[in-house]
């Protein structure tokens, strides 16, 4: 019986039958509907239960003649999460200047409401936007800073959000100051010390990454917001490649601005994102396109963006279904669980070396970067793509430089077994055409 319900419910998954029971019932409790999900199970416990991750799987649509291991950069959307897309944009498309504008644009209140449940927030406190940089630079530009105000931020942070501090410098002759950290992070102390050395009396910002994408490491981000609170300093916080990859909230962080993108780990549409600033510290921060002072105080300010597409917002709920179904805890760890399919089998190489402190897995989660001794990390990412089709992110910036492996909840065990074996031919010496060039 229990395995003919769940060839059911695989099958239901490729219907509109099937999306339309996600989308009425909630994934979750799709899922026990048919004796799928054991709620009883921990969530490491979860982590290994393939007849569970075998329905995840099949929820997406996707070309599974590539083994995509860069989630990181932008992540495909589950079936249901599309077809709410479609649905939306054939409504709007019906009578657009009544459908858009009357119905679906005020809808994005709830969407609003769901994004601060995750975060444990208030809806006042959320902006849904396209993506992390439009996030974090309505704050960044947004800031009333003078000539000679200076902003710490680390050499790991992201380019496009350095480069525009670096615009402020030019534009406002504010001061900006990039800090180095020990790459990998066996101390969290040293993160946070190395930004507390840099604090002047003329400190007036500290912006950092929740999950630098160079290396995958998970800072202290409560540490450092503690510190900035206490010198009278703003922080800001780029969650790009952390919001719903793993659990926290806006309490646990205790941050006053965030700034994320939705289609990553939270696998919603592509072109969508959140800005977290708290209530008080709304009015101080002018938006990135003009809104009315009578606006001032209002989160909604963020989002004067003109006319947009309303179906990728508000498929943003649909992706929050999906990930509720899932449940943060049971992602991380089966993330994690993934990551240590193809970690354990590379470490025992001692030419092979990881950016994270991968005996800590608080440390590490989703992003997980390596290198390896007398290889090119640009050659050996041309190679899986060309030989293989596994999809992965060469990266050489700052002090870092390997390839960056960001799995997602549909890749399956084989591929990643399959990705193993090719790294330890690698690994051996066994592919020359991945060597670094002998000058």
């Amino acid at each position: 019986m229990r395995d003919s319900r769940r060839n059911f419910l695989q099958k239901a998954m490729m219907t509109s039958i099937g999306t339309l029971a996600f989308q009425t019932q909630g994934f979750a409790r799709a899922l026990e509907a048919v004796g799928q999900l054991d709620v009883t199970q921990s969530a490491l416990e979860t982590a290994s239960d393939e007849d569970f991750w075998t329905t995840i799987q099949m929820a997406y649509a996707m070309d599974r003649t590539y083994i995509n291991l860069n989630n990181g950069g932008v992540s495909p959307s589950p079936r249901v999460v599309m077809d709410s897309v479609k649905r939306y944009m054939d409504f709007t498309n019906g009578a657009p200047a009544r459908n858009l504008w009357s119905h679906l644009e005020p809808t994005v209140e709830t969407v609003r409401e769901k994004l601060a449940k995750i975060f444990d927030c208030s809806p006042e406190e959320i902006a849904i936007t396209r993506n992390a940089s439009e996030s974090l630079e309505s704050v960044q530009l947004g800031m009333n800073l003078k000539a000679g105000d200076e902003v710490i931020t680390t050499t790991q942070d992201y380019p496009r959000m350095i480069t525009t501090w670096e615009q402020r410098v030019r534009r406002d002759g504010i001061i900006l100051k990039k800090v180095m950290y020990p790459v990998p992070l066996m101390h969290e102390e040293d993160f946070v010390n190395a930004i507390e050395k840099e604090i002047t009396s003329k400190t007036k910002v500290i912006h950092i990454s929740h999950v630098p994408f160079c290396s995958g490491q998970i800072t202290p981000v409560k540490a450092v917001c503690r510190l900035a609170k206490s010198r009278g300093i703003e922080c800001i916080v780029d969650g790009a490649h952390a919001f719903a990859q793993f659990p926290f909230t806006q309490k646990e962080l205790e941050c006053d601005y965030y700034g994320t993108s939705l289609h990553k780990w939270l696998s919603a549409p592509i072109g969508t994102g959140m800005l977290y600033v708290k209530k008080e510290k709304i009015k101080d921060i002018w938006p990135l396109m003009a809104a009315g002072k009578e606006m001032d105080e209002n989160i909604r300010k963020f989002e004067e963006i003109g006319t947009h597409s309303a179906a990728l917002h508000n498929a943003i709920a649909d992706a929050i279904t999906f990930c509720d179904g899932i449940g943060l805890e049971r992602k991380a760890a089966r993330l994690r669980f993934i990551h240590h399919r193809w970690i354990d089998r590379l470490r025992s190489y001692p030419n092979v070396h990881f950016l994270q402190n991968i005996d800590k897995e608080s440390n590490w989660c989703g992003l997980v970067l390596f290198s390896i001794d007398g290889m090119d990390s640009g050659k050996i990412g041309e190679y899986l793509l060309s030989k293989h089709r596994i999809i992965t992110t060469p990266i050489t910036y700052a002090e870092i430089e390997g390839i960056r492996i960001t799995p997602n909840v549909y890749i399956t065990l084989s591929e990643i077994d399959y990705f193993a074996d090719v790294l330890e031919k690698i690994a051996k010496g066994q592919v020359t055409e991945v060597m670094k060039s002998v000058k």
